[in-house]
């Protein structure tokens, strides 16, 4: 089923996961605990990502397939346009095509590993709008795309970062999915200066728990996303500490609990959570989340679960 279909239909949030392709056969291991575990909590969708020069692309489509048609989980394949001419876009869409996928997430990627600065293929496409656009006017699949709540890092302002993704939408993506954020004032802002630029399709927040300090401050250095001083105070008193890890991961999840409790009592139309190919974090604030029911509105002295 389409992804806005899904999203229309539920009438209620709705919740996804988001993995990558091993590259081991330990990660291929990891990946199928995970999907196992997960699996029980019935996601609305799974989305697989796309890697950068050929790295990942087959074990992209052949996971994504394994999601849909073995474990019946609807699924959305990522696309970009790293080192890929319209044909080799073509290509890869039309065996997306065949093999019963949907969606499709439109993405520009990444400049590939060494590279400082995005330079788009000879006979290739140079933005997610292009890309976006080609898809709606070629094919029939749903077509996503990503935002940012903490402005784009290639973006001169913020204006400029919200007209784009107007053009992104505009070529017919039909629903966004959030860079990662740790500020619930972050995505509201973004949502309101995003309606007010015309801008009307589901945004749904990407939340990614930190289960590891390190880990999160390589990640947010790529993408530029912040973590607040506060919790970033804490996480490091915690890092510190004798537990390490694993006094982290349990801040990381408290904290993205409340962090997803908010966002959907305030109207966000679901979660994609961002599952690094893990489960525990990921079903621990998802089991969470569907026992308390924080988007369920609630009569004052009512109890908040059921």
């Amino acid at each position: 089923m389409r992804i806005d279909e899904i999203i229309a239909r539920s009438g209620r949030p709705i919740f996804s996961f988001e993995f990558f392709p091993p590259k081991t056969d330990e990660g291929e291991a990891n990946l199928r605990t995970a999907l196992s575990e997960l699996r029980e909590l019935e996601p609305d969708f799974a989305s697989v990502t796309y890697g950068a020069g050929g790295s990942t692309r087959d074990r992209t489509l052949g996971v994504t397939s394994w999601l849909k048609q073995e474990l019946g989980i609807e699924a959305m394949a990522h696309l970009t346009c790293v080192d890929a001419s319209v044909e080799d876009l073509r290509a890869t869409l039309d065996r997306i095509e065949r093999a019963g996928i949907e969606n499709v997430l439109a993405l520009r990627g990444d400049p590939p590993r060494g590279q400082d600065s995005w330079v788009p293929h000879p006979g290739g496409l140079g933005h997610s709008a292009q890309l976006a656009e080609l898809i709606c006017r070629d094919y029939g699949f749903c077509v996503g795309a990503a935002c940012f709540p903490e402005v784009h890092p290639d973006a001169s302002d913020p204006l400029a970062d919200l007209q784009y993704l107007k053009r992104k939408v505009d070529s017919g993506a039909s629903f966004l999915i959030t860079q990662l954020f740790f500020d619930n004032e972050a995505y509201f802002r973004f949502v309101d200066a995003a309606r007010f630029a015309g801008i009307e399709v589901p945004i749904l927040p990407g939340m990614m728990p930190i289960t590891n300090l390190a880990q999160i401050r390589t990640i947010t250095g790529m993408c530029g996303a912040t973590i607040p001083p506060e919790l970033l105070e804490q996480l490091e008193q915690r890092g510190h500490s004798v537990s390490g890890d694993e006094s982290v991961a349990e801040l990381g999840v408290a904290y993205a609990t409340l962090q997803c409790a908010e966002l959907l009592a305030q109207g966000a139309p679901g979660i994609h959570f961002y599952t690094l190919n893990r489960s525990p974090a990921t079903r621990a604030i998802l089991s969470a989340l569907k026992l308390l029911r924080p988007w369920v509105p609630r009569e004052v002295g009512a109890p908040n679960a059921g």
